[in-house]
């Protein structure tokens, strides 16, 4: 079994993966040493591979006047190349995949190009095309690299997909895994009925993506009867925004949470923690305000660690919203054996040690 074989697996039988943010200096650009830094602190945490590229780590980076898709996507592999090498350990490599078809192709090839093992295809932006155009892309896109499949929410350029959508699209050779984003219990369901209903439902894993009901997904076991058999499908693990921050703690929680999958009791402190990982997510994600402030949420909880030195998104209009900090400072003093300060500390003290 090959490295991407091996990887796959992981990602099959599940793992913990953040979508990791973009780290950058004072003056908005790109800080690769710093964006280093943060992928070993995940790796060291616990995650089972990073998901770069993505919503978290701004679509922007896309954009031509900053062109940062590679620089990133480079900067990511070698620092799991780094890690893979010193640990002995396999890790998931997802990257981000946006746009039409065309633009899809591209960044499949350079994601194949840099080691990666999967795509995560996003359907954001692409809403004047049908179900049948979405699925055609990612038949293109899953010829190229394996593909995990995106149900994003509405909030942040998603819509919503029949359950017809999601059983062609687990149907597909190649996809090989389908996340599930669209903050909706309704639309969740879809998605879950959808995969079970295919033919490939033994060979698509689940992500939860609902990074308000974290707990609750990866606890539930989904049972449809499907054509006189009961079918029962797991979400196997998860790529979630929510997860690149307190990440030591995310990879304890995912633990206790996959012992009690398949058993017929469930501790109700599991789901009072599900509760208290809604609330903190709420605060990170400012979803008072519509989810304006997310990506500078998170950014701000890296931040009191150390673990970032600023907020600085590329677009200087994207920070905190009115109260959001408040929100912060309520969910950090409520939950305070959710944080993992004390294991980041311990982290910085030993990177940086080895640059000295």
């Amino acid at each position: 079994m090959d490295r991407h074989e091996k990887a796959l697996e992981i990602l099959h039988n599940g793992t913990v993966i953040p979508a990791i943010p973009l780290v950058l200096d004072q003056n908005r650009k790109f800080d690769p040493l710093g964006q280093r830094r943060l992928v070993r602190y995940y790796l060291e945490a616990g995650a089972g591979g990073v998901a770069a590229a993505v919503h978290t780590t701004q679509f922007e980076i896309r954009d031509p006047e900053f062109d940062l898709l590679r620089p990133v996507l480079e900067t990511v592999a070698e620092e799991l190349d780094d890690f893979e090498k010193t640990s002995g350990k396999t890790l998931v490599r997802i990257a981000g995949v946006c746009g039409e078809t065309p633009q899809a192709r591209q960044e499949a090839l350079l994601a194949k190009e840099l080691g990666y093992d999967a795509v995560l295809l996003s359907p954001g932006g692409l809403n004047h095309l049908s179900e049948e155009e979405m699925l055609q892309r990612t038949e293109e896109v899953a010829a190229l690299m394996p593909v995990i499949g995106f149900y994003l929410q509405s909030s942040v350029g998603g819509r919503r997909f029949s359950f017809s959508y999601w059983k062609r699209l687990a149907d597909i050779q190649n996809v090989v895994a389908v996340k599930s984003a669209p903050f909706n219990r309704y639309q969740t369901l879809d998605l879950v009925r959808g995969c079970a209903a295919s033919s490939r439902r033994d060979e698509v894993a689940l992500y939860t993506g609902n990074d308000d009901n974290i707990v609750s997904d990866l606890l539930t076991p989904f049972c449809f009867d499907i054509d006189g058999q009961t079918i029962t499908k797991y979400f196997a693990g998860g790529l979630l925004g929510h997860w690149c921050v307190w990440t030591k703690k995310v990879a304890e929680q995912f633990a206790a949470i996959k012992a009690c999958q398949g058993k017929d009791s469930i501790p109700a402190k599991l789901l009072t923690l599900g509760a208290q990982i809604t609330d903190c997510n709420a605060a990170f994600f400012d979803v008072a305000n519509g989810f304006r402030g997310c990506i500078a949420g998170v950014h701000e909880v890296l931040r009191r660690q150390g673990l970032m030195e600023g907020i600085w998104c590329l677009n200087p209009e994207e920070t905190l919203s009115e109260g959001q900090m408040q929100e912060i400072d309520r969910v950090y003093k409520m939950y305070p054996a959710l944080n993992d300060d004390a294991f980041a500390r311990n982290f910085l003290e030993r990177w940086n040690s080895e640059r000295h």
